[in-house]
């Protein structure tokens, strides 16, 4: 989950609201922050609906359904950051202080966001990816909260934040629906793809470093062999024991699956083995992360991802 909620004294609140008054008379965000991964202002026009995404996931997303007509800031941007470890700032209560439309995860993911929002701006429309998305934690285990790897949630999404951007603006209503419809059609290549997959694949074992592809792998027919306890480790920052660290790398030697797909944005002693091992027994390993990589919108993103996923099985 992202980290830790940024404490706010009421001293401190209140002369954010203050600040939060001065940059809405003068000024709008851009649209993502730089390398540091937090979110920039800057001049914007004032017409523009200000919009901001817990990362630049959504943020890409509501650019795509929005157009010319959002001002978006992504709070998490850099692609080297890793968004388990993220702290929330004074900058970002700010930025999320003018909101109109705020996109989240949700599921424990960005946190954050709620407890800004709650001392700095009741008013904005907030969609929850997560709640969007239906999907609950499964008996006696962890929600998978990367549901943008889930492509049928994200089709909902889109309805929900051209819908969201129709209500801040109501004379962009219809564009804000074509868009949305555009973005859909794109998405449908890649769930055929997924599906291609599980024609010649399905069944066959994938192995995880932590459940960011979840949800990719589970659509393309792939069966989760990692030992839940690894995955879990991995993903909290906590230390695999040797036992689990051991029943994973047999994974590998023993040929009991076809694919590593492993977070490119956390590792460790403990994931750099388990890659090592990967290689080593000449199963292919395909990284992925949780934030865009650089120059690439989401759609292009993805469509690399389930296009790697398929080449390394069909090795």
């Amino acid at each position: 989950m992202l980290s830790s909620p940024f404490p706010f004294p009421s001293r401190l609140l209140a002369l954010m609201s203050g600040a939060s008054l001065v940059l809405l008379a003068g000024c709008g965000s851009s649209s993502d922050s730089g390398g540091g991964g937090h979110a920039s202002s800057g001049s914007s026009s004032s017409s523009k609906i200000a919009v901001v995404a817990s990362t630049d996931v959504y943020g890409d997303i509501v650019r795509q359904i929005g157009g010319r007509k959002v001002d978006v800031t992504s709070i998490i941007s850099n692609p080297d950051q890793d968004p388990h470890s993220y702290e929330a700032d004074t900058q970002n209560q700010l930025t999320l202080s003018r909101a109109k439309v705020v996109v989240e995860n949700g599921g424990g993911y960005d946190d954050f966001v709620d407890r800004m929002l709650k001392s700095s701006n009741s008013s904005a429309q907030v969609i929850n990816a997560v709640q969007v998305s239906g999907h609950r934690a499964p008996k006696g285990g962890e929600l998978n909260e990367h549901v943008w790897y889930d492509f049928p949630t994200v089709a909902e999404l889109a309805d929900r934040i051209a819908t969201a951007l129709g209500r801040a603006d109501p004379g962009g209503a219809a564009t804000f629906t074509r868009n949305a419809g555009a973005f859909k059609a794109r998405l449908g290549p890649l769930e055929t793809k997924e599906a291609e997959i599980k024609q010649d694949h399905g069944g066959e074992g994938v192995a995880i470093t932590e459940p960011v592809p979840l949800y990719m792998t589970e659509a393309s027919g792939l069966v989760d062999r990692t030992p839940q306890k690894f995955s879990e480790a991995v993903e909290e920052g906590d230390d695999v024991s040797p036992k689990t660290l051991r029943t994973t790398l047999a994974l590998f030697s023993g040929k009991k699956v076809e694919v590593l797909v492993y977070n490119q944005q956390t590792s460790g002693p403990q994931t750099q083995k388990v890659e090592k091992a990967a290689r080593a027994a000449g199963i292919p390993a395909v990284p992925v992360t949780e934030t865009l990589p650089s120059g690439k919108d989401y759609l292009a993103w993805m469509t690399g991802n389930v296009d790697a996923l398929a080449s390394a099985l069909d090795k």
